[in-house]
C-alpha cells in the first residue's frame, strides 16, 4: 500500500473520514427519520450487512494512508452498536491518525461515556435541538424531554471530554430558541454549533422556506451578545466560528445552504455497509465492503479509493435549487452519517 496524498477535480484533498457505525437510532427526528417513514416495523440492516469492527478499521488504514488525519463516528445513534469502545481502541492504534469525534443524541451517554473516554475517545458532538419540553418532543419523535440529554452533557463533560452541541434551527419549530440555547451553553462554556437545516435524503419535507440562514440566527444573537469571527483552525473546517467577547466560549454555524463549503470540502463518507460516498447528498455509493469479502488486497483497495476520489466533483451545495432538492434521490441522513 503507497502512502500517498490524493486531490479530487477540484483540487480538494482527502482529510475527514465520516463512519457511521449503524443505521439504528433510538431517536425520530423530523428532520433525519421521521416516525411516519421510519416506523416501528422498519426494517434496519441486519448485522451480517453491516461492516465488522475489523473492516471498518482496514478501510480507516486506507485513507490515512491518503492523507485522512480526522475520524468521526456517526449512525444512525453510534451508541447502540454493541461493543463501541473496542472500535475506538482498534482506530486510536493508527499510525497517523490525529483525532476521533463521535456524533450522538446524548440518551446514553452516562452508560457509555466512561468506556469511550478509557478507550481513547476525547470528543462528542451531541445533537440537542430545543431546551423545551414540548419541542423537543415532538421534534425528536419519542416523548423524550431535554433533560436527561442536558445531565449527560455535563456528565462527559465533567468526565473531562471536549463537548460540543449540535442544533438544526428550523423556521416556525424552534428558531425562537436560538438565544436562549446561546446563554445556556455559553453559561457552561460549550460551543453551540447552529446547523441550518439542510435537504439530506428525500423524507424530511425540506424547502427553502423552512431554513433559518445563518445571517439571521447571527442578528438574533447580536441582539443580546457581542461576538467577533474566529480564524479557521484549518482548510476544510466546516463550522464558521465565533468568540463571545466577554467569554471563551463560542459558537459556529454550519451553512451547507446559505453559504456553500463545497470547495473547501474534505470530506468522505463511509456507510455501516461499507459503501464509500463522497458528498453528504450523494445518490450512489461505491461498494468497499463487496472489495473486502471478495478478498480484495490491500493494493485493490487503495486503487478502489484513489480512483472514486480522483473523480470526484462533487459540488451539491453550491447547485442547489428547490427543484433539485426535490427531484434528486439521496441517501438518507441515518445511512450516510450527517
Amino acid at each position: 500500500m503507497t502512502n500517498t496524498r490524493v486531490t479530487d477535480q477540484l483540487k480538494r484533498p482527502l482529510r475527514d473520514l465520516r463512519i457511521s457505525v449503524t443505521d439504528r437510532c433510538n431517536f425520530r427526528c423530523t428532520y433525519c427519520m421521521p416516525k411516519e417513514v421510519f416506523g416501528d416495523d422498519y426494517v434496519f440492516m441486519p448485522k451480517s450487512e453491516l461492516l465488522s469492527y475489523e473492516e471498518m478499521t482496514r478501510l480507516a488504514k486506507q485513507f490515512v494512508a491518503f492523507g485522512v488525519k480526522k475520524i468521526r463516528l456517526t449512525g444512525g445513534e453510534p451508541l447502540l452498536r454493541r461493543d463501541l469502545p473496542e472500535l475506538i481502541r482498534m482506530l486510536c492504534a493508527i499510525d497517523g491518525l490525529e483525532d476521533i469525534g463521535l456524533t450522538t443524541n446524548g440518551l446514553l451517554l452516562k452508560q457509555h461515556g466512561k468506556a469511550l473516554l478509557e478507550a481513547g475517545l476525547k470528543r462528542l458532538n451531541v445533537s440537542l435541538d430545543s431546551l423545551s419540553e414540548e419541542t423537543f418532543r415532538e421534534m425528536n419523535g419519542r416523548g423524550i424531554g431535554p433533560e436527561p440529554i442536558l445531565k449527560n452533557i455535563d456528565y462527559v463533560k465533567a468526565l473531562g471530554f471536549q463537548v460540543k452541541v449540535n442544533m438544526v434551527v428550523q423556521k416556525g419549530v424552534n428558531d425562537h430558541e436560538v438565544g436562549q440555547m446561546a446563554a445556556y451553553f455559553k453559561g457552561r462554556n460549550i460551543t453551540l454549533r447552529f446547523i441550518e437545516f439542510m435537504d439530506v435524503g428525500n423524507d424530511n419535507g425540506w424547502s427553502f422556506r423552512q431554513v433559518v440562514t445563518k445571517r439571521e440566527i447571527l442578528e438574533q444573537l447580536q441582539e443580546n451578545e457581542r461576538l467577533v469571527p474566529v480564524e479557521a483552525d484549518y482548510f476544510g473546517e466546516v463550522a464558521g466560528r465565533y468568540k463571545y467577547e466577554d467569554s471563551q466560549a463560542e459558537v459556529g454555524f454550519i451553512t451547507s445552504v446559505s453559504e456553500s463549503f463545497c470547495s473547501s470540502c474534505t470530506r468522505a463518507r463511509l456507510s455501516s455497509d461499507g459503501k464509500f460516498y463522497t458528498c453528504l447528498f450523494a445518490s450512489d455509493g461505491h461498494d468497499l465492503r463487496a472489495l473486502i469479502r471478495s478478498g480484495a488486497t490491500n493494493d485493490e483497495l487503495d486503487s478502489a479509493i484513489r480512483d472514486v476520489w480522483e473523480s470526484r466533483h462533487d459540488r451539491y451545495s453550491d447547485e442547489r435549487t428547490e427543484q433539485t432538492a426535490k427531484s434528486r434521490k439521496k441517501i438518507g441522513m441515518s445511512y450516510i452519517g450527517g
